[in-house]
């Protein structure tokens, strides 16, 4: 009788354990990224990782409401940081801010080829993870985990320090809509109605 009460105490142990590792798992996660700006909560998200993903190629594409900006490889929006510096150049990007932002790396500078972008503006800089992280006119790149897709923009002006890149390494200072959620109906003073 008390071996059958052991097993069974240590059965209803384990349930409670199972159930509270899955409800850890299930959930959410999106939430704000302090900007003041919404961002889509998407689930499937390719950009993901605390030092990015090596890539070989970067080129340019068109993307509403900022003109031509620079991409990998695959089509996502690079991003560079104002906290960041160039001559010389400094990284400061690092852990939680590496997980949401993370950075465009390579193998070596050799290994990264061009399209619609001046080969002599690209460069590398040593992370202090030992990864090697592509520059663009001495700003290290990044991508936004939250750009689910090609081309989006999600990571545009966030946190006031956050922009998508010019060909030349500039920053693009253009404001994007983040939210695929409508503003909100306004009536002007002394006018009946509502939303």
């Amino acid at each position: 009788m008390v071996a059958i009460r052991h097993v069974t105490g240590y059965a209803a142990t384990g349930a409670a354990v199972l159930a509270l590792a899955l409800a850890g798992c299930g959930g959410g996660g999106g939430g704000s990224s302090g900007s003041g700006t919404s961002t889509p909560k998407k689930s499937g998200s390719t950009q993901s990782g605390t030092t990015g993903s090596a890539t070989s190629t970067l080129t340019t594409a068109k993307v509403a409401k900022l003109g031509t900006v620079v991409t990998d490889g695959k089509g996502y929006v690079l991003y560079r940081f104002d906290t960041d510096s160039v001559n010389p150049t400094r990284v400061s990007c690092y852990d939680t801010c590496a997980a949401l932002w993370p950075a465009a790396t390579t193998t070596a500078k050799s290994a990264v080829t061009t399209k619609g972008i001046d080969k002599s503006l690209v460069s590398t800089v040593k992370r202090n993870d030992g990864t090697t992280q592509i520059t663009l006119a001495g700003w290290p790149l990044y991508r936004y985990a939250k750009d689910d897709e090609p081309k989006e923009p999600y990571g545009q002006g966030v946190d006031g320090t956050w922009w998508a890149v010019t060909p030349s390494g500039a920053k693009i200072t253009t404001p994007v809509a983040t939210s695929s959620t409508p503003a909100p109906a306004t009536t002007s003073p002394g006018a009946g109605g509502g939303y």
